[in-house]
């Protein structure tokens, strides 16, 4: 038998964010495993018999971030496409769509990240006008949400079913319409090129200090060999890990497809910018309008159940108060049927959970349910002025994503970026969650992080990784700091911040609004490196 070489690597000279040592400055790795933890003097030891030795030159070592909720293949097509947000107006949109025909004649033109609120022309832009604009090329444009699209007549000819689906109306595509669209925007790019852009947006993550990615594919939103190419680059030895989930109903079709559980995009509403996600009463802006929901308990209930005795992880999308409470009505009555250790042991997940009350949090922390959430959702939508006050009104629009009383509650936070709705992203979720638009619902930095990080891993039933201590994965990553590693308290009452290394609190970045984030030099995966400056 051929004798496998093992590979040591000392990392020193820096400063290693560890439970094991909170004043540690090496670090070593063995294969895939960090091996040992301590200070520079006794890293002399391990110096000799490693293959490798690594200056730190003082930059931080901590754990690489896991985007716990990203679509890979949308967010390649979005960093190709246009990049829509932030565009002030209806003309300027148009605009930039016929900029990019005539730069890339004979292509499809896909942008995304449109809003329409606040807009001169109140309006999104119709099939005629986008034809215009383009000379008849295909044309997909997807609202920020990604729930609604405006898509053009040329593309409406590539599937003539868009029209009679439900949810199309004029040009706009939301629901059935949508996803048919969806579909007929992706056969208008070539394999090889979806491939690449898959590739590329991965690659991007780990430039980010992101480590690994939960992928959330279900029939709506791409297809079976679609997913399984995504799930095939998790296999590359130079890319981040990536963990599927298949948003159908049953545990069969995930299991069949390689899935980590049938969760993730199961819908059982759509989103408060287009107004789908369900409420209890209806939208401020909208006094008719209550939302979509998608299923009902029975059904829900039938899918928790069939994935509990399965043993896979169950989970929805859900995001209005009325569709959270469908998926707490389903999580318990599954309870009552398998047990409720049985339950709390198949650690269901719910993706994004925005409305919810003290009762709620309640459940969800007797149910031992992961909370899949967005802090970049707040940064984006929150506030006094934010979309969410303008849909919800202002006592519903602050009182969303209450990051705090969730963890207040024990439920385990995991943190994604939802890309490309938002940006795939590290330091800026971990700053979202800590600058919460609500005070009150303000995570510590360290609580953040550890959502960011270790959050993740568990949020997937992995438990010996996002803590660099002796015996855990060696996923991490390599960061240049500016200014000094601080610790924060989201109480206000008391200092924000110290430097004090007394306390014997491992420090991180400072999180402060406006503050210059932390620059990538190394991600390593496993104990490889998939990213380097």
């Amino acid at each position: 038998m051929e004798n496998r070489r093992v590979t040591t690597t000392l990392y020193r000279h820096g400063r290693i964010y560890s439970p094991a040592d909170p004043f540690a400055t090496a670090m070593l790795v063995v294969d895939d495993t960090v091996a040992w933890v301590g200070a520079d003097g006794a890293a002399e030891m391990h110096a000799d018999s490693a293959s490798q030795v690594v200056d730190l030159e003082d930059a931080l070592v901590a754990p690489a971030f896991v985007d716990a909720h990203v679509h890979l293949t949308e967010t390649g097509l979005a960093r190709d496409g246009l990049d829509l947000a932030g565009v002030g107006s209806l003309t300027k949109l148009l605009d930039l769509v016929a900029r990019r025909a005539g730069e890339r004649p004979g292509e499809a033109v896909l942008g995304f990240g449109w809003e329409e609120d606040g807009w001169p022309e109140g309006r999104a832009p119709s099939p005629a006008e986008l034809d215009r604009a383009t000379g008849g090329a295909v044309v997909y444009l997807a609202r920020r949400d990604v729930h609604t699209a405006a898509v053009s007549p040329a593309l409406l000819a590539a599937d003539p079913s868009i029209e009679g689906a439900d949810g199309y109306d004029d040009g706009l595509v939301r629901r059935d319409a949508h996803h048919r669209a969806r579909r007929a925007a992706r056969a208008a790019v070539s394999g090889s090129r979806l491939a690449a852009l898959r590739t590329e947006a991965l690659r991007h993550a780990a430039s980010l200090g992101v480590g690994a990615v939960h992928e959330m594919g279900s029939p709506q939103i791409s297809d079976p060999t679609d997913f399984a190419a995504v799930l095939s680059l998790g296999a590359d030895p130079a890319l981040p890990d990536v963990t599927g989930y298949w948003g159908a109903l049953g545990a069969a079709e995930a299991q069949a497809l390689g899935a980590t559980g049938a969760a993730g995009d199961l819908n059982l509403d759509g989103s408060i910018g287009s107004r789908s996600a369900r409420l209890s009463s209806p939208y401020a802006d909208a006094p008719d309008e209550h939302g979509r929901l998608y299923l009902d308990v029975e059904t829900a209930t039938e899918h928790v159940v069939a994935c509990t005795r399965a043993g896979i992880q169950a989970g929805f999308h859900c995001i209005g108060d009325e569709a959270v409470r469908v998926a707490v009505q389903a999580l318990s009555a599954a309870a009552a049927q398998c047990g409720l250790a049985a339950v709390v042991g198949s650690r269901h997940r719910l993706e994004h959970v925005e409305m919810v009350d003290e009762q709620i949090i309640g459940e969800l922390s007797r149910l031992g349910v992961v909370a899949s959430v967005q802090p970049a959702f707040d940064a984006l939508w929150g506030g006094e002025d934010g979309m969410y006050v303008e849909r919800l009104g202002p006592e519903r629009g602050v009182s969303l994503n209450p990051f705090a009383g969730l963890a207040r509650a024990g439920v385990l936070l995991a943190f994604g970026s939802d890309s490309p709705v938002t940006p795939l992203a590290g330091w800026e979720t971990v700053r979202a969650a800590a600058q919460h638009r609500v005070p009150s619902q303000r995570l510590s930095a360290r609580a953040a992080f550890s959502a960011a990080t270790r959050g993740g891993w568990r949020a997937a039933r992995v438990e010996d990784a996002g803590v660099l201590a002796p015996g855990m994965r060696a996923s991490f990553a390599i960061w240049e700091v500016p200014g000094e590693l601080v610790v924060q308290a989201p109480d206000e009452r008391i200092a924000a911040w110290s430097t004090d290394p007394r306390a014997g609190v491992p420090g991180l970045p400072d999180l402060s609004p406006g503050a210059p984030l932390p620059r990538c030099l190394r991600t390593v995966v496993r104990g490889r490196t998939v990213f380097s400056v």
